[in-house]
């Protein structure tokens, strides 16, 4: 059942041994030892939700290869993983070797490095890049490989090594319960289908309620947003959250965009391939998003529900899709940036190169030189260009990527790291630019004195009672870097915290594993 189509997410299909299954609960013991591990014979785990780790080989006391467990049912997708180590003696200092990526080009080659945890220590912080090796290895066919040197001091702690910022189907799922019990009138969260697994799939309506009560001839303009169609790419739904945190929140810019635009959220169109741990494919092997042209609904239900959903929409003359934008994150670039299609018409080609520069404009960690406007072959099938092509002219498709690893500002030219909160102000971003754009075309109104009000009797009269919805242009601005200095004296206070990160954790590595890397000819 895995899908055989080209895709530029598997470089290598060779694999030494056939790696089937996680590890669960795994104790590497020397070769000829028997009995019960003792402290110090490492113990693997990935027998959890979204966890990844398919094999484990001694090599010496200090040294472990460690194989990706391929995506189910598609032995090419090989670069998530996500497992745990116990049993450890303080001062351990090992390294793990990860052998069979299926991708040679990787962030790897500028400074990425694996996050890591502990049961002490919950935040997730990155292994230091001076402890990280990404080379091509003589000892597996001259494959790349990713090295890192680790040195565990505390005994008792259970510590968890990851691609990327884990984010799982039952994370999503208890932040929708808790927002479900708010009961926002403005938020409506509703099933779209089950898939494979009999797993949710969730269509979030975030609106004023006037919205989808309006009978009037006027239509309603809508911003239709999916994300995790790529299990592994966990970055998107930190974007998402931080999409959806802004639009329920009390921000004046958050309070006009609901009285004028719904928005339609997918949080995570592969459930399945979260949860399993896999980081391209669905359970059946299915790289989705290249099967958008012609979805089935037993392989793949959830492409299938929502392409319907997003056809009717664009069919409903109550409606004005405006935006349809498929978040994604990427192995190879920095920064975020964007794909969209090209068109012969060049007035819609030109109309599309709007929305990205504005995100600029609000966003340090956007890139408009790594944007994109294409027609590959290779992306055929994919929601951006599928949707670009069947729904209105006037329907905005974009892919929105963001890195694995880190962005570039616009001011300095530094290089910074992604935490998850940064991916989450990139969702907010996006929010604001939507603010920018709408007044741009006029989808807002905003009178000469640059006030921006509501729509004419538009309101029921409660909420003109309760609520003051015009405001001034820069009484938005001032809110807006009030909050902006809030988020950043959070990170500030959190930098400050203990982490795996400090000296005690990471220590030089002794001789004998300095001589092993040299051996290894990095």
């Amino acid at each position: 059942m895995a899908d055989k189509r080209g895709d530029s997410g598997s470089d290598s299909d060779s694999i030494d041994e056939p790696v089937v299954g996680n590890v669960n609960k795994f104790a590497v013991v020397p070769p000829g030892f028997t009995g019960k591990p003792k402290k110090g014979h490492l113990i693997f785990d990935a027998c959890f939700e979204s966890g990844n780790l398919g094999r484990v080989d001694y090599i010496t006391e200090f040294e472990y290869d460690l194989f990706i467990r391929p995506d189910t049912c598609n032995p090419r997708f090989r670069v998530w993983f996500n497992f745990t180590v116990e049993n450890v003696k303080s001062e351990q200092r090992v390294i793990f070797n990860i052998v069979n990526f299926s991708k040679t080009k990787s962030l790897y080659r500028d400074g990425m490095s694996p996050l890591v945890k502990s049961t002490s220590r919950p935040r997730w912080v990155r292994i230091p890049a001076k402890y990280v090796y990404y080379y091509r290895c003589p000892d597996h066919r001259k494959n790349y490989v990713m090295s890192f040197a680790f040195n565990f001091d505390r005994e008792d702690d259970v510590y968890q090594f990851g691609y990327c910022f884990p984010y799982s189907y039952t994370r999503l799922q208890n932040y929708l319960d808790n927002l479900e019990r708010r009961n926002m009138d403005f938020f409506n969260r509703e099933l779209l289908c089950l898939t494979v697994q009999q797993r949710r799939l969730d269509l979030l309506t975030i609106t004023h309620p006037d919205n989808l009560e309006n009978e009037s001839d006027e239509k309603q303009k809508l911003v239709f947003i999916t994300a995790r169609v790529h299990p592994g790419e966990t970055p998107s739904s930190f974007v998402c959250q931080g999409i959806i945190d802004f639009l329920i929140s009390n921000h004046p810019i958050a309070k006009i965009l609901r009285d004028y635009i719904i928005f339609k959220i997918v949080p995570m169109l592969n459930p399945d391939g979260v949860f399993l741990g896999n980081y391209r494919c669905s359970l059946m092997g299915f790289d989705l998003n290249r099967h958008w042209l012609e979805p089935s609904p037993w392989a793949h239900p959830t492409l299938y529900a929502t392409k319907n959903l997003l056809m009717e929409l664009d069919r409903n003359e109550k409606y004005d899709v405006d935006f349809y934008i498929d978040l994604h994150a990427h192995s190879t670039l920095m920064n975020g940036f964007m794909y969209g299609n090209t068109y012969e018409d060049m007035e819609r080609y030109e109309r599309q190169s709007v929305f990205p520069k504005l995100l600029c404009a609000n966003a340090e960690d956007f890139s408009l030189s790594n944007t994109n406007f294409n027609k590959d072959a290779v992306k055929a099938g994919t929601g951006r260009r599928t949707l670009g092509g069947c729904m209105d002219e006037k329907v905005h498709c974009y892919t929105l990527e963001v890195s694995f690893f880190s962005y570039q500002t616009t001011t300095t030219g530094q290089s910074v790291a992604y935490t998850e909160e940064a991916y989450m102000k990139l969702g907010r971003n996006v929010v604001r630019t939507f603010l920018d754009y709408y007044k741009l075309v006029g989808g807002i109104s905003a009178k000469p004195s640059s006030s921006i009000v509501p729509k004419p009797g538009f309101f029921r009269q409660r909420d003109r009672q309760n609520n003051e919805r015009a405001m001034s242009e820069s009484a938005v601005r001032q809110f807006d870097n009030y909050s902006g200095q809030r988020f950043l004296d959070r990170n500030q206070a959190r930098s400050m915290e203990y982490s795996i990160n400090s000296s005690n954790a990471f220590s030089e590595a002794p001789t004998s594993i300095r001589l092993q890397l040299k051996e290894r000819k990095f």
